[in-house]
């Protein structure tokens, strides 16, 4: 199955529903810094992402440094963002209001 690259209409639409998540231009991806008490609290959020993740079958690029967590989502098949990574952001956004 092709994985289509957001159009820029579409890419427009998407990041204004996404108030929390940044735009890397250079790699056509979508980027959000979180913030938690403490490396457990960090690290339980991961672990419900990657449940969802692999769920979903799309998999972030992340790094934890104790209690902050960046996410940084594109879609590698797609060369650029598309209608997963907005997915999986919103899941994400989701979780963190749940």
């Amino acid at each position: 199955m092709t994985i289509e690259q957001l159009s820029e209409e579409e890419r427009a639409e998407a990041l204004d529903a996404l108030d929390e998540w940044d735009y890397d231009e250079a790699r056509d991806a979508i980027t959000r810094t979180l913030t938690f008490a403490d490396f457990s609290q960090a690290f339980a959020f991961m672990t419900r992402v990657a449940l969802l993740a692999e769920k979903a079958d799309h998999h972030p690029e992340w790094s934890n440094v104790w209690n902050r967590v960046d996410i940084l989502l594109t879609t590698h098949d797609a060369a650029g963002l598309s209608h997963r990574d907005v997915d999986l952001a919103t899941a994400i956004d989701r979780l963190l209001t749940d």
